[in-house]
């Protein structure tokens, strides 16, 4: 982490300094959790990272703008979630998710909604989810078919979500359902659904990763007017307010595990033997690890540029965001990959941590915004421009 700090010292401040010193630390807290989520997510809290994801004057981190409803320290959460990729790509998969869904109670949440969800996001007791994605409906948000029927004094929902993340260790769900699947976008609504709900089923998803992943389904779920979160169909707005605020923070995962992939093959390459001398005295490995380490600095620079640009307050910067998840979410693949061919054979054994590193590493091109979605917000403002 102090690596980082030093490549991007331009956009970092000084109190960043003492995040990074205790970020050093992470690996013993988190390696007692081992696999196990729940105890992940208690451990995120105990470590103080979850302050990160709420705003100053909701119970979250000090961040010098005490009266701000919605600015959190999104540097402080890009160095938090490099340093987690870095140990355990699952816990910062928990620790995002715990942001996307959180925030939208923070953005648009009634003081009721804050006061029963903020409070256990600080403190670990409660943990959120973002249920955005369904069979049918990815990249095209406005194709969701989950309808929410306005019923008396609430809505019945009905449909279904998959790839939900912390999907078996969610407290709430944020999820976004139509009320009017004629009025597209416009008629996308987000509601708080708290787990336990009747006519809502959780089911785990095998993915090839160890992350807790499920689908929901919603088999007439009827809630409270009071669930809904914002207003009647400002749902595909809030949705795209939560992304954009935290987009940028899948590029500093992107760099944690293309970290630990270049340290592992350095390793690797310097204790080897081949052809009579040490693997990282052949010429070709030498250039091989010298392009992965500039992917890698150049991806911690374009990830600083966009976090400061959200800090900073930048009337837009989905450019320098899209950018950022784009290249260190793609050159991130090409650097693991890269490990996987230093290390020969035993780059593919299962439980290896290349090998594991090489199944983590390709979900960060997909969610969020695909690379191809990310091409098209890039191309499309530079033509407006």
């Amino acid at each position: 982490m102090r690596l980082t700090l030093e490549i991007a010292r331009p956009f970092f401040e000084a109190r960043h300094d003492a995040l990074a010193a205790r970020l050093t630390g992470l690996a013993p807290t988190l390696e007692g959790a081992g696999h196990d989520a729940a105890r992940l997510a208690r451990s995120l809290a105990d470590l103080g990272l979850t302050r990160l994801l709420l705003p100053e004057s909701l119970g979250g981190a000090a961040i010098g703008q005490p009266a701000s409803p919605s600015a959190v320290d999104v540097r402080g959460l890009c160095l938090a979630r490099e340093a987690l990729a870095y140990v355990s790509p699952t816990a910062d998969s928990i620790l995002a998710v715990q942001g996307l869904g959180s925030y939208p109670i923070v953005l648009e949440g009634t003081p009721e909604q804050r006061a029963r969800v903020l409070p256990g996001v600080a403190d670990g007791s409660g943990v959120g989810a973002f249920a955005l994605t369904e069979p049918d409906a990815g990249s095209d948000v406005a194709a969701i078919a989950t309808t929410a029927t306005p019923d008396g004094d609430g809505y019945v929902l009905r449909g279904e979500k998959v790839f939900i993340s912390n999907v078996g260790i969610a407290t709430h769900f944020i999820v976004f359902a139509t009320v009017d699947p004629a009025r597209g976008r416009d008629g996308i609504t987000a509601f708080m659904l708290e787990r336990g709900t009747p006519g809502l089923t959780e089911e785990p998803m095998q993915l090839g990763v160890e992350h807790p992943i499920g689908r929901l389904r919603f088999d007439g779920a009827k809630v409270p007017r009071g669930a809904r979160v914002g207003a009647e169909g400002g749902g595909f707005k809030l949705a795209m307010r939560t992304l954009d605020t935290f987009r940028v923070t899948v590029g500093a995962a992107a760099c944690g595990m293309a970290g630990r992939a270049l340290d592992e093959a350095v390793a690797r390459v310097r204790a080897r033997t081949q052809f009579g001398k040490p693997l990282s005295d052949q010429p070709v490995v030498r250039s091989k690890l010298a392009e992965m380490a500039t992917l890698l600095d150049a991806s911690r620079l374009l990830v600083a540029r966009a976090a400061h640009a959200k800090d900073a307050g930048a009337a837009r910067a989905s450019t320098e965001v899209s950018m950022a998840k784009l290249f260190a979410t793609e050159s991130a693949q090409r650097v693991v990959d890269d490990a996987v061919q230093l290390f020969g054979g035993m780059g593919v054994v299962s439980g290896s941590v290349v090998e594991r590193l090489y199944r983590e590493i390709r979900p960060l091109r997909i969610y969020e915004g695909t690379s191809e979605i990310q091409r098209l917000i890039i191309g499309g403002d530079l033509v407006r421009r």
